[in-house]
């Protein structure tokens, strides 16, 4: 938790909360309760409230009118569509960036698969990520997001980070492992070795296979 004896900033405290939405810090459907959260980050009711209300925008968390906030609830339909939404996102970010990425494109992916690969690993070995949790979310997404980053379009990067998000949010939990999965390591580095070929049906094919477990369990 925050030092509670140090007054935070507004952005500051947005990205604490949103970090713990998606890590699994809060259970599914948890209520977010002003008063404690004000008291852990230093800060105003209306602080918080404009805060909940700013990660309510981005789908991380459920306003209800008489019952206040809550962690946004899981359930397989809700998984399912955002996993279908998010194939199809890195999908098409994938193939534009492979069409007009450069070198350095190529280098900074590389390096983000190299950290992220480094990472996966130890997790493997030992069996467990939770100790190094915060630095697997990180690296995750910035692999992911190196991937789609030379696609020259803001906006389906500024939705797929929204639907990365929420697709995290719905898929971690202690349960789960954090979402970790032994496979991850080879997978990922099948999307690296497509996306450097600049094979798009490949590439694209690898994406899909690297997901879809999470669409088992709906028709």
């Amino acid at each position: 938790m925050p030092d509670t004896s140090v007054k935070m900033d507004t952005p500051d405290i947005y990205d604490d909360l949103h970090r713990k939405l998606v890590t699994a810090q809060f259970d599914h459907g948890e209520k977010l309760k002003s008063e404690e959260l004000r008291q852990i980050y230093g800060c105003s009711a209306n602080t918080i409230r404009e805060v909940l209300f700013r990660l309510s925008t981005v789908g991380l968390v459920a306003f209800e009118e008489q019952r206040g906030f809550r962690a946004r609830r899981t359930s397989p339909e809700r998984q399912h569509d955002l996993t279908q939404f998010r194939i199809l996102l890195e999908q098409e970010g994938a193939s534009l960036s492979m069409r007009h990425g450069d070198i350095e494109w190529e280098a900074r992916l590389s390096a983000a698969h190299h950290k992220l690969s480094h990472i996966e690993s130890e997790v493997r070995r030992s069996g467990t990520v939770e100790p190094v949790l915060p630095l697997w979310s990180n690296a995750e997404w910035e692999f992911h997001d190196t991937l789609i980053s030379a696609c020259n379009s803001p906006l389906l990067r500024e939705t797929y980070k929204t639907i990365y998000d929420q697709f995290r949010q719905q898929l971690v939990s202690r349960a789960s492992n954090y979402g970790y999965y032994g496979d991850n390591v080879k997978e990922h580095r099948a999307i690296l070795d497509a996306a450097l070929a600049r094979d798009e049906a490949l590439c694209r094919q690898h994406i899909h296979d690297h997901l879809a477990r999470n669409l088992i369990g709906v028709t």
